[in-house]
């Protein structure tokens, strides 16, 4: 049997794989603009947090499950991509993009909550500062949120019925 610690973490990393596929997606589909500056420094974040994560998931060594984890992510992002920005395109794929990377960023300050409060009972976790993990998943959320908003307001707007 696979430890429970392990395994909650590897489900994570494919998450935070699928978040920085997604990221990268944005940032070279709007190299040059102000979408993809915004998800160019968003991704710097991510990926710090998912060196945290791999570095908390190597202390657990649970490892069989992480590779299929992350490669089930990865084809599920890539499907998600179809539909997300080519098929549903434009502004309403920009916002669907978004919104699926704002309930990313809510899961993954989820995970150093729970992290946080089982810390004190697992040497595996001491050491790591989940309080500025979390304030920075909080303040990523927001950066995030405002720009999906942002794209909302563009993308649900009634003329964005009429011109599409």
């Amino acid at each position: 049997m696979s430890d429970p610690l392990a395994s909650y973490l590897e489900d994570h990393a494919a998450g935070a794989a699928a978040a920085v596929e997604l990221l990268e997606s944005m940032r070279d589909d709007h190299r040059g603009s102000e979408l993809g500056d915004f998800a160019a420094g968003v991704l710097r974040d991510v990926e710090s947090d998912r060196e945290i994560l791999k570095t908390l998931l190597e202390r657990c060594a649970s490892g069989a499950g992480k590779n299929l984890k992350e490669a089930v992510s990865w084809v599920g992002e890539k499907v998600s991509r179809l539909k997300l920005g080519r098929l549903t395109g434009g502004e309403l794929g920009t916002l669907e993009s978004l919104e699926t990377l704002a309930l990313g960023i809510l899961g993954k300050r989820a995970l150093w909550r729970t992290l946080a409060e089982i810390a004190p009972a697992d040497s595996r976790l001491r050491g790591t500062n989940f309080e500025e993990l979390i304030t920075r998943a909080q303040t990523q959320f927001e950066r995030v949120e405002e720009k999906r908003l942002e794209a909302a307001r563009t993308a649900l707007s009634p003329s964005a019925k009429a011109s599409s």
